[in-house]
């Protein structure tokens, strides 16, 4: 089956929020293919549907002061980071059989065979969602936290939404070389001590974000069984 990979550029979060909205009401009606929407934000804190204020340590005056805005959304889970040096990935996806915690299962499977692809092991940790990478990988970060020598590190969160289509709507965010100082605003997940790591820590040469974008479409592709059509930059 088709699946349309829109590659959209730096998107600010409302918008591509109401463009999930449309794609989603369109593959429903069998109006379009199944789409899968690759961006990157500007600095933006989300809350999902589990999310706690308490997570968010920066107050109104400090967010202005950094650019960061702050969206409370009806995806799963707690807080996290969005921001340049992010590949965010959402796909819409008319899914079937109802299991909604394979689905997840699957967008982890195919963020670890991307950061496979790039030379990173990650993997997945039982009872928390998002692809993690286990300490002695992350001791390659010379100027990561001592955190991240005693626990995994969390390189990509995942949180969705099924609507009552059965239409899949957020997703991914897949951390290549984002600003480690956006994550001290928040406990991200709600996972007080866990630290957080970018590809960039534990590569010698960092792969640019449209490389990253080639092998996610590969291994999307080998999870999903699409076959992906890329629109560069397509206008909404």
């Amino acid at each position: 089956m088709l699946c349309e990979a829109l590659l959209l550029g730096q998107m600010e979060y409302q918008t591509a929020w109401d463009l999930q909205a449309q794609l989603a009401a369109e593959v429903a009606a069998g109006a379009r293919p199944p789409a899968l929407m690759l961006l990157e934000h500007p600095h933006t804190f989300t809350f999902g549907r589990r999310g706690n204020a308490k997570n968010l340590l920066w107050d109104e005056a400090e967010q202005t002061r950094r650019g960061v805005s702050v969206h409370w959304v009806d995806r799963g889970g707690d807080v996290t980071y969005h921001g340049p040096g992010q590949l965010v990935g959402y796909p819409i996806l008319q899914l079937s059989g109802g299991d909604y915690v394979g689905y997840i299962r699957k967008l982890e499977l195919t963020l670890v065979k991307t950061l496979a692809r790039v030379g990173i092991v990650s993997g997945q940790v039982p009872g928390m969602a998002g692809v993690w990478v286990q300490p002695d990988v992350a001791s390659r970060c010379l100027h990561c936290p001592p955190a991240a020598r005693k626990l995994p590190s969390k390189i990509a969160s995942v949180g969705v939404k099924v609507d009552a289509n059965g239409v899949s709507r957020h997703g991914f965010a897949l951390n290549i070389r984002t600003d480690p100082a956006y994550w001290q605003g928040i406990v991200g997940c709600g996972l007080e001590g866990y630290p957080v790591i970018n590809a960039a820590d534990l590569l010698t040469e960092a792969p640019e974000m449209e490389a990253v974008i080639d092998r996610l479409l590969t291994s999307f592709d080998e999870v999903f069984g699409y076959s992906m059509r890329v629109i560069d930059r397509w206008k909404v």
